[in-house]
């Protein structure tokens, strides 16, 4: 009963989550991937308790996979973020001298 229980809160919580994510605007996705992020660290440092504290393989086998997902979407939230950081930086323009070299070139 207890198993079906936590299955259902799962379940839930799943079906959740994907409906608050899907309606989320694009200009929202960096500042909500900043707080995503510190949130898959918390489920890092988490998984880190329970391998700690395990007893049994199979809270172990639990603990390790949430070390490992929590890692992977903090490394793709950094490199999604800094992606999208980067389409506002400013392109430098090439000093003049570079310019008349490459127009002396082209001729």
């Amino acid at each position: 009963m207890e198993v079906i229980v936590e299955l259902t809160i799962f379940v839930l919580a799943a079906f959740v989550g994907f409906e608050v994510i899907s309606k989320v605007p694009t200009t929202l996705h960096t500042p909500l991937m900043s707080q995503t992020n510190a949130i898959h660290g918390i489920v890092m440092l988490g998984g880190l308790i329970v391998v700690g504290f395990a007893d049994d393989t199979l809270e172990q086998t639990i603990g390790v996979i949430a070390i490992a997902f929590g890692t992977i979407n903090v490394v793709g939230g950094f490199m999604v973020t800094d992606r999208m950081l980067g389409m506002f930086t400013r392109k430098r323009k090439p000093p003049p001298a570079a310019e008349e070299e490459a127009e002396g070139k082209a001729s």
